[in-house]
C-alpha cells in the first residue's frame, strides 16, 4: 500500500466506506427492474416503448433536480441533504411496489429519480474535500466501482428474487431496507469536511448560481467532458435497460436452445457487469495515475480510447446473441470493462479542473446535461426504434403466412438488435469529445491550482472570488506559458 494511503485516518475510511454502500445500493435501485423488465411487460401489458419509458421517466426527475441539489450542496449541510434524498427514494420505490396500474408504477418510478438525484451529485464533492492528488483519484476509483457493481447486483438481486418469490415486486422491496441502515450511517459516521480544506481552498467564498454556470460553460475541459460523458451515458442507459431482454430474445433462437437458459440472463448479465466494474473501473483509474506523471493530457485520452475499444467489442456480441452465447457473453465483458474505464476518471477530470466552491454545482450540471441527452432517452429511443422496424418486419411476415412463434420472437430479436446498433456510432462520438478534451486539460488544470493557491504564485494576480475567473479566463496563455518554464530542466 502506497504511504500517503497509510496515512488516512479511520474516520475517513468510514467516510468513504459508508458512500460507496449508499452508491452501492443506489445503483441496485435504478437496475432491479431491468433484472425483471420481461415480468413487468407482461403484468402491464406494455410495449417496449412504454417499458423504455419507466427509466426515462426516472432519470427525468433525476437531472431536473441534479441542480436544485447541486445548489444546495454547495452551500448547505451535506449530509442531511443525502440523508433526506436517500430517504425520498427508498420510501417511493417501497409505494411504487404496490402500484397496480402501469400508470401509477411510473410515477413513482419518477419519484425515485428525485431522492437518488440528491446522493449522486453531492457524494463525489465530498471525497473531493477529503483527498487530494493521486489518493483522490483512487477513493474515486473506489465509489464508481459501486456503479457497474451495484448494478449487476440490481439485475441479480430482480431476477433471483422473482425466480424465488415468483412476484416481480419483491425485487423492489430489498433496497428499502438497506437505505434505512444507509441513513443511519450517513448522519452518524461520515463526515462533512469543509469545502477545499485539503488544497488549501479554504478561502474561496461561494458566488451566486447564475455567476457559477457562466464560468462552468467556459470551461472547456468541463463542457467537451460533459459532452464525452453524455455519450457514455447514452450507451451505459441503453445497454443496462434492454441487454438482459435482448439476449433472452437471442437465446430463444439459439441453435442449441436445449442448453441455453434465457431466465438465467439477468443473472449471468448481473455477473459480468460486477465483474466488468471490479476490473474496470479502478483499472482506469490506475492507468490514468501511471500515465498523468508522463502526459498531463492522459485521462481524457484514456476515456477517448477506452469507448473506440468498446464499440467493435459490443457490436460483435451483439450481432452473435442468438448463434454463440458464450462468445456473446465474453465480448459483453470486455465491452462493458472498456466502458468502465471512464467513470472514476472523468470524475476525477470534474473536481480538478473546477474550483472547490462550485463542485457540486457542476456535478449536478453534468448529471443534468448527461442524462437529458444521454440515459434519460436512450431506453425510450431505443424501444421506439424497435417499435418502429417491427412495423417493416411484420407486414412482410404476415404475408407470407409465416406469423408462428419462431418468426414472432426473430422480428423482435431483429428490430431490438438493430436499434441498439445506434450506441456503437454514440461511442466512436463520444470519443471524439474525449480528444478535444486533451486539448484543454492541461490549462484548465492549471486555472484551479492557480486558484486555489490564493495567488501565492504571483502578487500581481488577484486570486479572490470574482477575481479568480476573470483574472485568470484573461491570462491563458500567461498560465500555459509559467507551466512550461516551471517544466523545463534547469540550466
Amino acid at each position: 500500500m502506497p504511504s500517503e494511503m497509510r496515512s488516512i485516518n479511520r474516520s475517513d475510511w468510514i467516510t468513504v466506506a459508508v458512500l460507496c454502500f449508499v452508491n452501492l445500493i443506489n445503483y441496485m435501485d435504478r437496475f432491479t427492474i431491468a433484472g425483471v423488465l420481461n415480468d413487468i411487460k407482461h403484468d402491464f401489458e406494455i410495449t417496449n416503448d412504454k417499458s423504455g419509458l419507466l427509466q426515462t421517466a426516472f432519470i427525468l426527475s433525476y437531472m431536473v433536480f441534479a441542480p436544485l441539489f447541486g445548489y444546495l450542496g454547495d452551500r448547505y449541510n451535506r449530509k442531511f441533504i443525502m440523508s433526506s434524498g436517500v430517504f425520498l427514494w427508498c420510501l417511493t420505490t417501497l409505494v411504487g411496489s404496490y402500484m397496480k396500474t402501469f400508470g401509477w408504477f411510473l410515477f413513482f418510478r419518477a419519484l425515485v429519480g428525485i431522492g437518488e438525484a440528491s446522493y449522486s451529485t453531492i457524494a463525489p464533492t465530498i471525497i473531493s474535500d477529503l483527498f487530494v492528488k493521486d489518493v483522490r483519484s483512487r477513493m474515486l476509483a473506489l465509489f464508481y466501482f459501486a456503479i457497474p457493481v451495484g448494478s449487476g447486483l440490481g439485475y441479480i438481486t430482480g431476477g433471483e428474487t422473482a425466480r424465488i418469490t415468483g412476484h416481480w415486486e419483491w425485487g423492489l422491496r430489498i433496497t428499502p431496507v438497506l437505505g434505512v441502515i444507509a441513513i443511519l450511517l450517513l448522519l452518524t459516521v461520515v463526515k462533512n469536511p469543509i469545502r477545499g480544506e485539503q488544497e488549501g481552498g479554504v478561502h474561496l467564498t461561494s458566488t451566486t448560481w447564475s455567476y457559477d454556470m457562466k464560468q462552468l460553460m467556459k470551461n472547456p475541459s468541463f463542457m467537451l467532458s460533459t459532452a464525452g460523458f453524455t455519450c457514455v451515458a447514452f450507451v451505459t442507459g441503453a445497454l443496462a435497460w434492454w441487454a438482459p431482454l435482448y439476449l433472452q430474445l437471442g437465446f430463444q433462437l439459439h441453435p442449441d436452445e436445449m442448453n441455453v437458459d434465457p431466465d438465467d440472463v439477468a443473472y449471468k448479465f448481473g455477473l459480468i457487469g460486477m465483474a466488468s466494474g471490479l476490473i474496470g473501473v479502478p483499472l482506469g483509474s490506475a492507468i490514468a495515475q501511471k500515465l498523468r506523471c508522463h502526459w498531463q493530457q492522459a485521462d481524457p485520452l484514456i476515456c477517448a480510447v477506452g469507448l473506440l475499444i468498446s464499440a467493435p467489442l459490443l457490436f460483435f456480441a451483439l450481432i452473435t446473441a442468438n448463434t454463440n452465447s458464450m462468445l456473446c457473453y465474453t465480448l459483453i465483458f470486455f465491452g462493458q470493462l472498456s466502458l468502465n474505464l471512464n467513470w472514476s476518471i472523468v470524475a476525477d477530470m470534474l473536481l480538478y479542473v473546477v474550483i472547490p466552491t462550485r463542485r457540486s454545482t457542476a456535478e449536478a450540471f453534468q448529471i443534468l446535461i448527461a442524462h437529458a441527452f444521454g440515459d434519460a432517452g436512450s431506453p425510450y429511443l431505443i424501444g421506439l426504434i424497435s417499435e418502429g422496424l417491427k412495423s417493416i418486419y411484420l407486414p412482410v411476415q404476415s404475408i407470407r403466412g409465416l406469423l408462428v412463434f419462431d418468426q414472432d420472437i426473430n422480428v423482435e430479436f431483429r428490430s431490438l438488435q438493430y436499434a441498439m446498433f445506434l450506441t456503437m456510432f454514440v461511442e466512436v462520438i463520444g470519443a471524439l469529445f474525449f480528444f478535444l478534451t486533451a486539448l484543454h486539460i492541461q490549462q484548465d488544470k492549471a486555472l484551479v491550482d492557480l486558484a486555489i493557491a490564493g495567488g501565492g504564485m504571483s502578487d500581481s494576480i488577484c486570486i479572490c472570488n470574482d477575481a479568480v475567473d476573470s483574472e485568470l479566463q484573461n491570462d491563458r496563455n500567461t498560465i500555459l506559458e509559467f507551466n512550461r518554464h516551471h517544466e523545463e530542466p534547469s540550466q
